[in-house]
């Protein structure tokens, strides 16, 4: 159980004790409100409720608070202070003996102290999400990094995790490109002529100029989408060698990055549509606008303030992107089980999003009190002039590019540190370390916000970096090395001893590991657990530079906790998609 639910347990049933009679008829007012201590000075841990209970029971907060105190057995096994502060804070204290008990119990467990799931609930996260004949862009990094760290956080607390890449592979510029491929490209549909996603997007490209100037050629194309649609052998055997190739090189990059995904794109859901618009026309939610099937939903206008509508079958009978993810959701929810929903797109599409959710619950598919939905927005990645990162030539920047230039920065930054390292160490370290670095800069940075990308900064050793937290697991791992013994013995036979402030300091971090994660599946916020690490970092350095290890007095408590703090680093780098290094 974790710190914070053990003081909020506690401090129930002193609320109850000093005021469950008078406040019989609000038991919601009796729910202990514990936070994190902001500041050594305030203790570790705050009580918050005396100042509501005051203000609704017209008494001074500090005296309710005094009296919560007076109801509070303290613990002799936790609790060693408590005082009152400012306008009726409690500060609790804890006593570095349980905070020992508690690193011992953190160092026999392999999950770090941190209690799995008591029910193994399914959670799908889509993320990344490209679409077909194009190339991953920089505007498919954050989608990709935060949606596998959230998938790996609910892997590591229990849950059943399904990650689904929901890719672009249908619709209308299919039937474009394969027209195009048909009058000028023959050679690729019979296998004469190889063709890569590069020239892929080429010839997109040049069958949008002739779709758009072409009347026939447009016709043609249409065509196409309908004999794609309806199953034509000859047309989905010319989009599968399209899908092809846009997988070998999505797969280049998601190996770099280290991405495992089932790839389920919009092509999935296409048998599901029509029987969607059906149901939602039995159940009286469509309304025909100018032809096409519409949902209304009460509280969204457009700009001028008429109702908006969602298009799920257009005037011609085709079906959009509403309608497959509305599909898609249905899908998720009775045939995959979902008990979590979490989709990981750019902020642009919110509006979209709020939609889809209203609808599925109006049309029954989603009980919000059965299965909670989270739409996961990010801002944009911008570069050094503050607008869109993009490559000099003013193009969008290639996905492989920015990770392969990355990656040559930091081989370039070991060839100069380990200069007795051989080119092949020199070259998987650059790698790790090129990809760890783009990783941590997207999720340290708060997801709703828009970041500046820099090479320099995120591959700096000093700050909230990726290079500053390896190098500091890198640390550990030398003093365990120079005092040289084996930790599993010490573990079963040394018991944990907090003296120094820093090592208290250090103890009460990393008991809060679980509460970290905790907050993290809430909220959805990487860069919880990124600021987590990177305090983490900075007490295990103060304690480093206050205590020392090797051939102390405490020689064997303090190497412990230097491999509590290896522990819990290395797992918090896992869960965020970095890997750590032997040497730096």
């Amino acid at each position: 159980m974790m710190i914070a639910q053990r003081l909020q347990e506690v401090v129930e049933r002193a609320l109850e004790k000093a005021y469950g009679e008078a406040l019989a008829d609000q038991p919601q007012l009796l729910k202990p409100e514990i936070t994190q201590s902001t500041q050594p000075q305030f203790g570790h841990y705050q009580c918050n409720n005396a100042l509501k209970l005051g203000k609704l029971l017209k008494r001074d907060p500090r005296q309710v608070a005094q009296e919560i105190i007076a109801q509070l057995s303290v613990d002799a096994s936790i609790i060693r202070k408590l005082e009152v502060a400012g306008p009726g804070f409690i500060n609790i204290t804890l006593k570095p003996e349980f905070l020992e008990d508690e690193i011992g119990r953190l160092l026999k467990d392999e999950r770090c102290g941190v209690a799995a799931a008591a029910e193994k609930n399914r959670v799908i996260v889509e993320f990344s999400s490209p679409n077909i004949a194009k190339e991953l862009h920089v505007g498919h990094l954050r989608s990709t990094i935060i949606g596998d760290a959230l998938a790996r956080l609910f892997e590591f607390l229990g849950y059943d995790v399904l990650r689904l890449n929901h890719i672009g592979d249908w619709g209308t510029q299919f039937g474009m490109l394969i027209a195009y491929l048909k009058r000028f490209e023959p050679g690729f549909l019979t296998g004469e002529k190889m063709a890569d996603l590069p020239q892929l997007m080429h010839w997109y490209r040049e069958s949008k100029k002739v779709f758009d100037a072409d009347p026939e050629f447009k016709k043609q194309a249409q065509l196409a989408v309908v004999s794609l649609q309806g199953g034509d052998e000859a047309t989905l055997e010319a989009w599968e060698m399209i899908c092809d190739i846009s997988r070998a090189a999505f797969s280049e990059i998601y190996e770099l990055l280290d991405i495992k995904i089932v790839e389920r794109g919009e092509s999935f859901y296409n048998p599901f549509l029509p029987e969607v618009v059906a149901d939602l026309d039995r159940k009286g939610l469509i309304t025909v606008s100018d032809g096409a099937k519409c949902v209304f939903l009460d509280g969204f206008t457009s700009r001028d303030g008429t109702p908006l509508p969602m298009i799920v079958q257009k005037s011609d009978g085709g079906y959009n992107y509403d309608t497959t993810d509305m599909a898609a959701m249905r899908h998720r929810i009775e045939m995959e089980g979902a008990d979590r929903i979490i989709i990981v797109t750019d902020a642009g599409q919110s509006l979209h999003f709020q939609l889809i959710e209203k609808t599925c619950e109006k049309a029954g598919y989603l009980d919000p009190h059965q299965v909670r939905f989270d739409h996961v927005p990010f801002g944009v990645v911008l570069g050094g002039d503050g607008k869109k990162f993009k490559t000099r030539s003013g193009e969008t920047e290639k996905l492989i590019d920015l990770i392969s230039e990355a990656i040559d920065q930091a081989t370039a930054i070991f060839r100069e540190r380990l200069p007795d390292a051989d080119e092949q160490e020199i070259q998987q370290l650059g790698k790790i370390l090129g990809v760890d670095a783009i990783k941590y800069a997207d999720l340290a940075s708060h997801r709703l916000k828009d970041y500046m990308f820099s090479y320099e900064r995120m591959l700096r050793f000093e700050g909230n970096t990726a290079a500053f937290l390896l190098y500091s697991y890198v640390r550990i791992q030398g003093i365990k090395r120079k005092v040289g013994k084996e930790i599993g013995p010490l573990i079963k036979s040394t018991p944990i001893e907090l003296s120094e402030e820093s090592e208290i300091n250090l103890a009460l971090h990393l008991c809060r590991f679980g509460e970290t994660l905790e907050s993290m599946s809430r909220d959805l916020l990487p860069n919880r657990l990124c600021e987590y690490l990177y305090e983490l970092a900075e007490k295990f350095n103060a304690f480093f530079r206050d205590c020392r290890v090797e051939g102390s007095e405490k020689e064997d408590s303090r190497l412990l906790l230097c491999e509590a703090t290896g522990r819990v680093l290395k797992t918090g780098l896992h869960i965020l998609g970095l890997k750590t290094l032997p040497r730096m």
